[in-house]
């Protein structure tokens, strides 16, 4: 829980939910994040075998994140405490 507890996680599974994405596209998807705390989160991600980092050799070098299959069982985890959220908090506030 403490992996998908941390601020902006959640963002960052949701766009990687869709399919893979750069770092770039992220940084935009995701809000207003710091690039150094984007690169932390998707560093933990990856560490828990939560998402993949494939780093192509090309010029310039591509690097793209995707979720692995324990990445994509938390989707629906995900999508829950969404729900959750929506019912009970107004989010018009």
């Amino acid at each position: 829980m403490e992996i998908i507890g941390n601020k902006w996680t959640a963002l960052i599974l949701r766009d990687l939910a869709i399919g893979s994405s750069r770092f770039c596209t992220l940084e935009k998807t995701v809000g207003k994040i710091n690039p150094r705390t984007l690169s932390q989160r998707l560093d933990d991600l990856e560490a828990h075998g939560i998402i993949t980092k494939q780093t192509y050799a090309e010029v310039p070098p591509r690097t793209e994140y995707t979720l692995t299959p324990k990445g994509y069982d938390l989707i629906p985890v995900l999508e829950a405490m969404a729900t959750w959220g929506d019912k009970h908090f107004n989010t018009n506030c």
